[in-house]
């Protein structure tokens, strides 16, 4: 049992590493200051960090690893909220969705 329990986490932490990979890409796109650091070789992620910057002293910094995921929010260098877990996720995915709806008003402006 505790194998495939490892062998699970194992798979979230790589799915969690691509996709903080295309975020920091999207953002970057968008004109984001952020950056995607990967640790171990690109077949096998296992693991990341993930620092943005999203503008008026907004930071947001996301680690995940075999050891652990972990998300910190700060403004001007203070740190305002530390997740750990799925709270972490959560969080994430919270900001990735307000990016993303931006990033579509932003199109239908431009395309209206």
């Amino acid at each position: 049992m505790f194998a495939r329990l490892a062998e699970h986490y194992r798979s979230v932490v790589e799915d969690l590493v691509m996709s903080l990979r295309a975020l920091a890409d999207g953002l970057q796109q968008q004109g984001f200051a952020a950056t995607c650091y990967v640790c171990g070789d690109d077949r096998d992620g296992h693991g990341a960090s993930f620092v943005a910057d999203l503008g008026d002293g907004h930071m947001v910094r996301f680690l995940v690893s075999d050891y652990g995921i972990s998300w910190v929010e700060s403004r001007n260098g203070h740190e305002l909220v530390k997740f750990e877990g799925a709270e972490a996720i959560q969080e994430l995915e919270r900001v990735a969705a307000a990016l993303h709806a931006q990033s579509a008003q932003a199109a239908a402006v431009i395309s209206a």
